[in-house]
């Protein structure tokens, strides 16, 4: 049985592909990101792609009875490794460009781990949240799907051939079987682990089983739907099952789970009830869709360091000006990959031995080169000559505890947690114990959910967390004695915004911090950081890029205004003075960088060190400047264990 062209799926690629750009754009009409679901993007194409490799298999192992591993996996190469090389190979001198140190090892472990097919284990382990704005900047971001279905595709053959073997009357039973159980797990994961159920195969297992089922059926039954009136609604249904789950999704919902039937149920209905005669085909088999169904592969593969280099360089894309007009180098990209490296390559007259020298040279100079940069510490040399050891962020690999020794408590949200490396570096040098207890604001008892609903917080999960974190935290307070206890937030922001909610915010802070004093601790308030409006990091190195006299003659300094700082921040440094007790202290982050190196000016860096890795958050450098006041003040304070 020969495979049938489906025009309408191509179609359906062009939805797939279109929907996972926008969202990656951001794009927004009337001040509202519009496709916050465009992540369902890749759901279509996991159970196109389930439904193709399965009829390919099926058809052979009927028609003949066994299976060349030796063709599909050729094809599968073929489709697949030369646009992924390319894309790659055009995208390392921009990294070279415009990557600093930690961002270019961070690119160049997810090129290694996509080409070993394991991406998407990387960005898991790595802790990358799939819809932060942080995974914006890591260009090779989305090559986590493709590690999924190289992972389905490499294991898939093997399993259905045996099952077709030896068990083959039990087949569809098996597939649905291996639907429900896979269905099930992703529901369950997604609540109790989400970024594992969003990356892992397991979870998307069900999503390609889709396309298989539907693949089984049609080629034992010899037809798909023939029920005239299904066969004109459905594929209305399916369309707009996607179409919904593309505007009204978004990144906090539970993903892959139950919800996501829809959009799957959708592209099921429009894959099996598809005719010539019914007017959603019609639409998806136009060549507009079509056209963009076929390069829908390369647009996909650029579309994410596109947009990534271009946040990295500089160019602005938050309008949309400036977001449409990256649309047509998109396209231009896909098209000269499409015609020049997907189709050569598939081209069967160029045999395998024939391709085979590019795409191992290819992937011989990726490996090299990026060891090249992960054994040198992300070519350090090559940005910031002047800034020798830059350190942007680092994390302590276990936090350093003795037993019978005076316990350290670091309590606080992700600044706190930018202070973690140093401080931990210095505890081990004074013998005392460091414990950390990451919470989004300490408030004791306090029930986000409760008090302030989910208006904000948005998900029952999200406020949950931050209730347990809490808990937690004052556990520990309450069953250990004399505590050296640091806490550090984004006071300005979080007291601002549970306040506007939450009108006695204060008095409930001013309890808690209070409560720690009253149960025999001592408390070291860290008070607000100076905040840039820029990152640091990255503006010194694009500065570094067109100012030719970035030396240390004349030194560039980043800073902004001490007056604002001030004024920003009067009302929290006003409500931290009601706390009158011998066993508080304070320290100013705000005395170390402002109105010193520039009058009225709070600094962002010197001539040697940078001090913040992004707007908000300190570098080690930075942090150590806070961490040398700490130690002050520890040091001070009579060490007792419990």
């Amino acid at each position: 049985m020969k495979i049938i062209y489906r025009p309408e799926i191509d179609g359906l690629r062009a939805i797939a592909v279109g929907a996972v750009i926008l969202y990656h754009a951001q794009m927004t009409i009337f001040g509202q990101q519009s496709f916050k679901g465009g992540f369902i993007g890749v759901d279509i194409f996991f159970v196109i792609s389930g439904y193709l490799i399965t009829s390919i298999i099926l058809k052979e192992l009927v028609n003949t009875g066994s299976f060349s591993f030796k063709h599909f996996y050729e094809r599968r190469i073929r489709r697949i490794l030369p646009a992924l090389l390319f894309v790659m190979l055009v995208s390392l001198p921009f990294a070279w460009i415009y990557l600093l140190p930690s961002s270019f090892i961070d690119f160049s472990k997810s090129i290694l781990y996509s080409l070993g097919f394991s991406s998407n284990f990387y960005f898991w382990y790595s802790g990358q949240q799939y819809g932060a704005e942080s995974g914006m900047l890591k260009p090779f971001l989305h090559t986590w799907s493709l590690s999924v279905e190289e992972q389905f595709y490499i294991l898939f053959p093997i399993v259905l051939l045996i099952i077709f073997k030896f068990f083959r009357k039990y087949l569809i039973h098996i597939l649905i079987i291996g639907f429900i159980v896979s269905l099930g797990l992703a529901e369950w994961t997604s609540r109790n682990y989400p970024s594992a159920s969003f990356y892992f195969l397991h979870t998307r297992m069900w999503e390609l089983l889709a396309g298989s089922i539907l693949a089984y059926l049609e080629i034992t039954r010899g037809y798909r739907g023939k029920n005239k009136i299904l066969n004109l609604i459905s594929p209305t249904i399916g369309l707009v099952l996607i179409g919904h789950s593309i505007i009204f999704f978004d990144d906090d919902i539970f993903h892959p789970s139950f919800y996501t039937l829809s959009p799957i149920i959708g592209v099921c209905l429009i894959i099996w009830f598809s005719n010539k005669d019914e007017l959603i085909t019609k639409i998806l088999s136009t060549k507009l869709f079509v056209g963009i169904g076929l390069i829908s592969y390369s647009l996909y593969l650029w579309h994410f360091p596109i947009f990534s280099f271009t946040r990295h360089g500089g160019l602005t894309i938050s309008s949309m000006t400036g977001k449409l007009s990256l649309i047509p180098i998109l396209f231009i990209c896909s098209i000269i990959s499409y015609y020049f490296i997907e189709k050569l390559f598939r081209n069967k007259k160029n045999s395998l031995k024939k391709i085979f020298i590019p795409i191992i040279t290819s992937i011989f100079i990726l490996i090299s080169f990026n060891y090249y940069v992960i054994n040198n510490d992300g070519v350090n040399e090559r940005v910031f000559k002047k800034f020798h050891n830059l350190k942007i962020n680092l994390s302590p690999n276990d936090f350093f505890q003795k037993d019978n020794t005076q316990k350290v408590v670091l309590i606080g949200d992700s600044l706190a947690g930018s202070l973690e490396f140093s401080l931990n570096e210095e505890i081990k040098k004074s013998g005392l114990s460091l414990f950390r207890f990451e919470t989004y604001m300490y408030l004791g008892n306090f029930n986000f959910k409760e008090n302030i609903g989910l208006k904000d917080f948005q998900t029952t999960k999200r406020a949950d967390q931050y209730f347990k974190e809490n808990i937690e935290t004052t556990n520990f307070l309450e069953k250990n004695s004399n505590l050296i206890v640091i806490i550090h937030h984004r006071w300005l922001e979080k007291i601002k915004f549970i306040g506007e909610e939450y009108k006695n915010t204060e008095e409930v802070l001013l309890f808690e911090l209070n409560k720690i004093i009253n149960q025999g601790h001592k408390l070291i308030i860290v008070y607000p950081s100076p905040e840039m409006t820029f990152k640091p990091p990255a503006l010194l190195y694009k500065k570094s890029l067109f100012q030719k006299n970035l030396d240390r003659d004349s030194p560039l300094i980043l800073s902004t205004s001490y007056e604002v700082f001030k004024r920003n921040n009067k009302f929290i440094f006003e409500f931290f003075e009601k706390i009158k007790s011998p066993n508080i202290y304070r320290i100013y982050p705000h005395k170390l960088l402002c109105d010193k190196q520039i009058k009225n000016r709070c600094v962002a860096n010197d001539e040697n060190n940078i001090f913040y890795y992004d707007d908000i958050h300190f570098s080690v450098e930075g942090s150590k400047l806070v961490t040398d006041e700490l130690m002050k003040v520890i040091n001070k304070i009579e060490h007792k264990s419990n």
